[in-house]
C-alpha cells in the first residue's frame, strides 16, 4: 500500500471537476483504493510519496494514431485525405517491410508518446507481421499500456501494401497468438485499415476472429465525403458505411473505436450508441486534412462513447492536451454558425481525455475507487506566477505547457 499526496483533480463525471488541495490518493495493488483531503490514521504508517505542491492528474488516453507514419508528421499538410494516403503515406508504410527501419521509427514513435504524457494507446501498425510485432515489443519495454493493429488491407491499395487475403488473416491470428495476454498493458487490436482496402472474405474473418478471441477492433469511419461515396459504390446494399462493419461483426460485438466520424447519418449514430462504439474525435488531423469537424456535441447529446485521438500523422501534435484545445476551439467555431448544439466546457474536454477514453481500457482515467492508478504529476511553478487556483493552473498548463512541466508518468501504480 501506497499514498500519493499533492494537488489531485480528475472528473467523475463530464460537468464537474473533483479537486482536493494537497490531498492523499491511497493505492492498493496499483489501483485507488481511496482520496481524502485528510489522510486517516490507519494509513499513516505507509510509505508516503509527497508531491508538495505539484499537481497530479489522470493520464492521457490516444485512441487513435498511426506509429508508421511518424517521419512524415508535419508533412503534407496542404493534401486532402485520398491523396495524401496514396502519395505520402501508402509509401513511408511500405518501408516497414524492413524490420530494421521499423525498429528504428517505432522507437521514435514510442518515445514520443511517453514524452508527450499519454499513458494508454491505440495505435495502427502496418501490414508487416514482423515489424508490429517490434512495436508491440517496444511498448511492453516502456511500460505504456497499448493496443496495437496489425494493419488488414487487400484491395484498393498499392502493390506494396496490398495482401494477399489469407495472408493477412493467418498474420493476424499469428500476432494475437503470440501476444494476447489480457492481464498484461499491451495487447492485439483487430486493425482493417477501412471499407475500401477490405474485401468482403477479409472483413468477415476479421470480425469472426474479434468474437471468438473476444479482441477489440479499430478502424475509420465517415472522415470524407469523397471516402462515404466510395463505401456506397463498393456496398450499394448497405444501408450507410457503419453497416458495413456491423454485417461483419466488426461494429461494437466486441470493444470498437471508429476513428473521425465527421459525416454520420442520424441512422448511424443511433448504431454507434446502441452497440457501444465509441466514436474518436482527431480534430487537427480533420482541420489538416479538410475533412471536417465532428459534431461532437451532437454525438454527446445521444449517449455515443466518445474519445480523442492523436491521428499522428494526419494530425501534426502527439499531445492529447493540445488536442483537448483543439476540440474545444473546433466546438466554438460549430457553435458560432450553428447555436443548435453548445461548444465543449473544459471539463467536458479533460473527462473525453481522461475518463472517457480511458474507459476502453478498463477502469482507467479517473481516481475513483477500484481505477488503475495512470497518472502525471505536472511541476507548473513557471506558469504558477500569480496564484492561480488549481483549475486555473491546469488550464493553463493544457493550453500553455508542453513535455516540459511533466514531472512524472504512472501507468498502473508503476513509474515509468
Amino acid at each position: 500500500m501506497r499514498i500519493i499526496k499533492g494537488n489531485i483533480i480528475f472528473t467523475p463525471t463530464y460537468h464537474k471537476f473533483e479537486v482536493i488541495e494537497d490531498g492523499y490518493i491511497v493505492l492498493s495493488d496499483n489501483t485507488v483504493l481511496d482520496v481524502f483531503k485528510k489522510l486517516p490514521e490507519k494509513y499513516k504508517d505507509f510509505e508516503l510519496i509527497d508531491y508538495k505542491d505539484k499537481l497530479i492528474i489522470p493520464g492521457m488516453n490516444d485512441l487513435h494514431c498511426h506509429a508508421p507514419q511518424f517521419r512524415n508528421v508535419g508533412i503534407a499538410m496542404d493534401k486532402e485525405l485520398l491523396p495524401w494516403l496514396n502519395d505520402y503515406t501508402f509509401p513511408e508504410e511500405s518501408k516497414y517491410v524492413d524490420v530494421n527501419y521499423g525498429e528504428k521509427m517505432y522507437s521514435k514513435f514510442v518515445n514520443e508518446i511517453y514524452k508527450n504524457g499519454t499513458t494508454r494507446v491505440a495505435a495502427f501498425a502496418t501490414i508487416h507481421k514482423d515489424s508490429t510485432l517490434k512495436l508491440i515489443d517496444l511498448f511492453k519495454q516502456s511500460g505504456i499500456g497499448a493496443y496495437v493493429g496489425k494493419v488488414n488491407m487487400d484491395r484498393n491499395s498499392c502493390d506494396t501494401l496490398c495482401e494477399n487475403t489469407y495472408d493477412s488473416i493467418n498474420d493476424t491470428i499469428d500476432i494475437i497468438s503470440q501476444t494476447f495476454d489480457k492481464s498484461g498493458l499491451v495487447n492485439p487490436i483487430i486493425t482493417p485499415r477501412f471499407v475500401p482496402t477490405c474485401s468482403e472474405t477479409l472483413l468477415k474473418e476479421l470480425g469472426a476472429i474479434a468474437v471468438k478471441y473476444n479482441i477489440p477492433v479499430q478502424s475509420h469511419l465517415s472522415e470524407n465525403i469523397g471516402e462515404i461515396n466510395w463505401v456506397r459504390e463498393l456496398h450499394p446494399d448497405s444501408k450507410f458505411y457503419g453497416d458495413v462493419y456491423n454485417k461483419f461483426n466488426l461494429f461494437g460485438d466486441t470493444p470498437t473505436l471508429m476513428a473521425h466520424c465527421i459525416h454520420l447519418t442520424d441512422d448511424e449514430i443511433n448504431l454507434m450508441k446502441n452497440k457501444n462504439v465509441y466514436a474518436v474525435h482527431c480534430p487537427t488531423s480533420n482541420a489538416n486534412l479538410a475533412s471536417g469537424i465532428m459534431p461532437i456535441r451532437k454525438l454527446l447529446d445521444n449517449n455515443v462513447k466518445i474519445g480523442f485521438g492523436s491521428d499522428v500523422s494526419g494530425g501534426h501534435s502527439f499531445s492529447i492536451f493540445k488536442t483537448m484545445v483543439y476540440a474545444i476551439e473546433f466546438s466554438k467555431l460549430t457553435w458560432a454558425q450553428n447555436k443548435e448544439y453548445d461548444f465543449l466546457s473544459f471539463s467536458e474536454a479533460f473527462y473525453i481525455a481522461t475518463k472517457g477514453g480511458g474507459s476502453f481500457f478498463g477502469n482507467v482515467g479517473s481516481f475513483e475507487k477500484g481505477y488503475d492508478f495512470d497518472a502525471l504529476i505536472i511541476d507548473d511553478h513557471d506558469l504558477n506566477f500569480d496564484n492561480y487556483n488549481l483549475i486555473e493552473r491546469l488550464e493553463r498548463f493544457v493550453y500553455l505547457g508542453d513535455d516540459r512541466q511533466i514531472y512524472h508518468r504512472y501507468v498502473k501504480g508503476s513509474l515509468i
